[in-house]
């Protein structure tokens, strides 16, 4: 596994029915950063695809994603982690792109961007738009149960009964790098 595509919310900092409009609202779920390093240091190259609607609701605007996902990368940066790549994608539900999970855009934008074949990348989530995208390209899904993935659990389908679960980004980290 050459590479790990994360989605934020929920996954790598709190979640919010309000979502996420500032960088003071963005809170980073205990061990993920750290457990983003893990992977940089095992050599897994780092990414995250994120649904962003509330730019699209008026809720906020480009400059203020930009200042939440330059927090997320100083605190990355200040534990030894990074991610290379954030791909979002900034519309409703509803209107008709290609980028907004469950669709593929923001999945092959990433490999587009990084080179890495995505038959040899794991996309870890909390929401069954997450498993449904990475099943979608050859991906390996990962759900996580923080964030909405608890619920997302006990309504997955049978196509998605046997992936990997874990309760956090960082059990999930341990599982994929743990020998095989």
């Amino acid at each position: 596994m050459k590479l790990v595509i994360l989605d934020r919310d929920g996954v790598i900092n709190y979640d919010s029915e309000a979502y996420i409009k500032s960088a003071r609202e963005w809170e980073p779920i205990p061990g993920s950063l750290e457990a983003i390093a893990r992977l940089n240091n095992a050599g897994v190259t780092v990414a995250v695809a994120t649904n962003q609607s509330a730019i699209a609701r008026g809720l906020c605007d480009l400059d203020d994603l930009n200042a939440i996902h330059q927090t997320l990368r100083s605190r990355l940066n200040a534990v030894g982690g990074r991610v290379e790549v954030i791909a979002f994608c900034q519309h409703a539900p509803g209107e008709q792109c290609e980028c907004r999970k469950p669709q593929s855009g923001l999945l092959r934008e990433i490999r587009r961007r990084t080179g890495i074949a995505l038959d040899d990348a794991a996309v870890i989530g909390d929401s069954q738009r997450d498993l449904e995208a990475a099943a979608s390209v050859g991906a390996r899904p990962v759900l996580v149960r923080t964030g909405k993935g608890a619920e997302t659990e006990r309504e997955l389908p049978s196509a998605l009964a046997d992936i990997a679960i874990f309760d956090d980004l960082a059990a999930a980290v341990d599982g994929l790098l743990a020998p095989s």
